[in-house]
């Protein structure tokens, strides 16, 4: 009877042991095999995704002039409204001028905020956002003036004013186009005092 316990506890160790030894060759195998499948999968992807280094251009979406938030779009919404003032289409000039104001101002604030964050951090980025901004107040006093334009064709001179007073608001009365606004301003009947400038 104890051989026989000897004999089954025996057999008991044996077949642990076995299912260990098999466990571990199971577990062997599964690093080699994930490898396979690994490069398998690298076979079966295309090569250009893998070879092929990818291009600043792709990932810049909004720098692309057709659809992006950028100040080439606004002046390209300026000159596309030019042509329609210049063809009689009133309606659509104005429509492009108003994108043109919206985006520059959009523009403005962002290159702003991001030119705040960065100072005293970086001193290149907030450089470049100050340059951006005054180019995007240029494009927003550019599409002002376009818009004062249209009204006053439609003899809506009305909707001008706050166009102008806007103008030299962030232009200056010092800056031409300060300057110009005001004097449209005092030919409207705005305003009574003529600017005469720094004499």
């Amino acid at each position: 009877m104890l051989f026989q316990q000897l004999v089954e506890s025996l057999n008991y160790y044996q077949m642990q042991f076995y299912k260990e030894k098999l466990f571990l060759c199971k577990m062997i195998w599964r690093v080699p095999i994930t490898a396979l499948a690994i490069s398998i999968s690298f076979f079966f992807t295309s090569v250009k995704y893998i070879a092929e280094p990818t291009k600043a251009h792709d990932y810049r979406i909004l720098a692309n002039e057709e659809i992006g938030l950028n100040l080439n779009s606004v002046e390209k919404l300026i000159t596309e409204g030019d042509k329609y003032l210049l063809n009689g289409n009133y309606t659509v000039a104005r429509k492009n001028y108003d994108k043109a104001r919206d985006m520059s101002k959009l523009l403005l604030g962002f290159y702003n905020d991001l030119s705040t964050s960065f100072k005293g951090v970086d001193a290149l980025i907030p450089r470049e956002m100050d340059i951006n901004s005054r180019q995007a107040l240029s494009l927003l006093t550019k599409s002002n003036l376009r818009l004062v334009a249209v009204f006053r064709k439609i003899n809506k001179t009305e909707l001008a004013v706050p166009l102008l007073v806007e103008v030299v608001r962030i232009s200056s009365p010092s800056n031409t186009d300060g300057q110009k606004a005001y004097k449209l301003l005092f030919e409207l009947g705005f305003v009574d005092t003529p600017y005469v400038g720094n004499k």
